[in-house]
């Protein structure tokens, strides 16, 4: 009995200190309040917490899972949400990380041709059924590694109680009591929060994301082995010139290395800012997620752009609901080829012809 008076006046004792002190954000690299996820009695002003749970949930969760538990904030927040929209009206948000909504779409092609694309290839698979969402049917291990599809959720790579590193990412530690992480958070700074993804205004990348993404993806760090597109490596001098004099399919050679840089086509570098719009130097890297997003995308495997097809006007369903082309401000016509295009720029002398003739 001491000892529970004594946990209960170091909780009291607690209460009253973070009562004086200003108030943090939620997940501001530390613990907020334990009772936006917790609940000590499944209980709130008299109702339950979580209805679908009457005798509670694994650790104390508001909701079924820890997914469910973070996407009861993180759905239709104009800043924060990565669950918005709907397949049938088109999801309104593709930018940073992605947009977990596609992972709910019937299918993802470009067209009616070919096999349908399950929605469940648009990205990384969540256990939060509560949302629609469940983890991959097909796939039981991490593609390039060993990390249990079935596990896969958002506290996988994020830590709920803070950290102080980009996006509460873990380091190098014990993942969901059950993995190791063996390489520490990548060097990044996050895109300003109060308006969209754009080239002055989006996520930083330093150093270490394609590293951190192996903790997981472990053959794809295998540079010149298993995974054949070099990462983490400097780009040559031919490769970030083509970055930074391309402007489209229609303007090959025409960029201005002063602002080529482009958020749909990211690069690493270690004096990247949020607002910085300089072209690729000879420090900048590949990553992962130069190609990819983190969460889900409108297209197949997370992919920025959906590789499968020609034109990115094309990008999404077969109703063209997501099109990417629209989110492309900095494109010279909405009518450009793959944005593989932006480093290895293929389409020369098959630009867009001024009189819509053939290609």
């Amino acid at each position: 009995m001491r000892t529970v008076n004594r946990v209960l006046l170091l909780a009291a004792v607690s209460v009253v200190v973070l009562w004086g002190v200003p108030a943090l954000a939620f997940h501001d690299e530390g613990v907020a309040h334990c009772n936006g996820c917790h609940t000590m009695h499944n209980s709130y002003e008299g109702q339950l917490v979580d209805p679908d749970s009457p005798d509670g949930n694994d650790w104390l969760l508001v909701d079924a899972t820890p997914s469910d538990t973070c996407l009861g904030c993180h759905t239709t927040s104009s800043t924060r949400g990565v669950l918005n929209g709907s397949c049938e009206a088109g999801a309104d948000r593709e930018n940073g990380a992605g947009n977990y909504i596609f992972l709910s779409c019937a299918d993802l092609r470009e067209s009616t041709r070919g096999s349908v694309i399950p929605g469940e290839r648009a990205g990384h698979n969540l256990n939060a059924p509560g949302h629609g969402i469940t983890t991959d049917t097909t796939l039981t291990m991490a593609p390039g590694g060993d990390f249990p599809a079935g596990q896969m959720g958002c506290t996988s790579c994020h830590d709920p109680h803070g950290t102080f590193s980009f996006r509460l990412l873990y380091g190098a530690r014990e993942v969901q009591g059950f993995y190791d992480f063996d390489n520490p958070p990548p060097v990044a700074t996050k895109l300003a929060s109060a308006s969209g993804e754009m080239p002055t205004n989006h996520n930083a990348y330093a150093s270490g994301m394609s590293e951190w993404c192996g903790n997981c993806h472990t053959n794809f760090a295998e540079i010149g082995t298993t995974h054949k597109h070099k990462v983490s490596e400097p780009l040559d001098s031919d490769i970030s010139l083509a970055y930074n004099l391309y402007n489209g399919s229609d303007d090959l050679f025409g960029g201005d290395p002063a602002a080529a840089y482009w958020p749909e086509v990211p690069f690493e570098d270690p004096t990247m800012t949020i607002d910085s719009v300089q072209g690729a130097t000879a420090s900048s890297q590949v990553m992962c997620l130069t190609c990819h997003r983190a969460h889900a995308t409108s297209a197949a495997s997370s992919g920025r752009w959906d590789f499968n097809v020609t034109f990115n006007e094309e990008d999404g369903d077969a109703w063209g609901t997501f099109e990417l082309a629209q989110r492309i401000s900095n494109l010279s016509t909405n009518a450009n080829r793959s944005l593989c295009n932006k480093c290895h720029v293929q389409d020369v002398d098959d630009e867009i012809k001024p009189d819509g003739g053939p290609y």
